[in-house]
């Protein structure tokens, strides 16, 4: 009967395959000392003809060999090392929760909060050519994003409206006056290469 990968132990790092693994696993069970020795310098050996090291430093690569076959033997080879031992406990640390608490809420979430800031600043800027400018640079920017999730167009008019809505009403561009660009969708590349003339 066949023998299936799902039904096998998980590798530990699959990128050196099975029998790298086994190798490892075998090396573990080795009582001799210094068989166990000779057996660990020939699997760094293998590791190292699998992945050739591509220039730069190569103590720092050596290292990472060794590393990595202590974390494929789980930390039980029992072998003198060339170089200080990874400690386990760096695998088990988990990072620092990020608090959501400080973000304020998005109103319009396909805007996103960018846009909301921007409208903000808007707001709080003196009337003149630079706040209309940054206006309408806001809106094309809206109507980008709204071509993002809704491909079959959008009216300028519904931009004007929500760009209303998230400025309380300080922000107006008359639909009558004001054009936005017309954003074209890029075409999709055929995947066929053109032929050489």
């Amino acid at each position: 009967m066949l023998t299936y990968n799902n039904h096998l132990k998980k590798l530990i790092l699959p990128e050196y395959g099975r029998n790298i693994q086994n190798m490892v696993d075998h090396c573990v069970e080795i009582e001799d000392p210094e068989q166990r020795k000779i057996c660990a310098e020939t699997i760094i050996n293998a590791m190292s003809t699998l992945f050739p090291t591509s220039g730069g430093d190569a103590a720092e690569y050596r290292r990472k060999l060794w590393d990595h076959l202590m974390i494929m033997s789980d930390f039980k080879l029992d072998v003198p090392l060339p170089f200080e031992l990874v400690r386990p406990e760096v695998f088990n640390t988990e990072p620092d929760k990020i608090s959501l608490t400080d973000t304020e809420p998005i109103r319009y979430r396909h805007y996103g909060l960018f846009v909301q800031q921007l409208i903000e600043k808007a707001c709080a800027m003196d009337e003149g050519e630079e706040k209309e400018a940054l206006v309408f640079l806001i809106a094309n920017h809206m109507k980008k994003l709204m071509l993002a999730v809704n491909r079959e167009g959008v009216e300028d008019a519904k931009i004007f409206k929500d760009l209303r809505m998230m400025s309380h009403g300080a922000l107006y561009l008359d639909p009558e006056t004001v054009r936005l660009h017309e954003f074209k969708q890029a075409p999709t590349p055929s995947g066929k290469k053109k032929k050489k003339k």
